[in-house]
């Protein structure tokens, strides 16, 4: 099972980026998905979250400003990110639990994300 993240870059502030991160091997299904993220010096930290049914949760920081989404058919999840403030320059990871014998909590790579004028 492999996870991979795409979609990040450089931005102004203001600015939007859209992230993708799709599941990809021999599972089951897929319960969680969820983008978390690490800027230097700081611990990482849930972003975003997804269940399979579409509820969602946010960082306090995030909210009204990012939006999380997920294609089921296509085992990918979005993080639609607008207004973007240097504050939310990170390495993004995202995060997804999956079930194939059992459940397990799988990451994809980092994909960096830099806001600045």
């Amino acid at each position: 099972v492999q996870l991979q993240a795409s979609g990040g870059g450089l931005v102004q502030p203001g600015g939007s980026l859209r992230l993708s991160c799709a599941a990809s091997g021999s599972f089951s299904s897929i319960n969680y998905m969820a983008w978390y993220r690490q800027a230097p010096g700081k611990q990482r930290e849930l972003v975003a979250g997804v269940l399979s049914g579409g509820s969602t949760n946010y960082a306090d920081s995030v909210k009204g400003r990012f939006t999380i989404s997920r294609e089921n058919a296509k085992n990918t999840a979005y993080l639609q990110m607008n207004t973007l403030k240097p504050e939310d320059t990170a390495v993004y990871y995202c995060n997804a639990d999956i079930r194939t014998s059992y459940v397990g909590s799988y990451w994809g790579q980092g994909t960096q994300v830099t806001v600045s004028s």
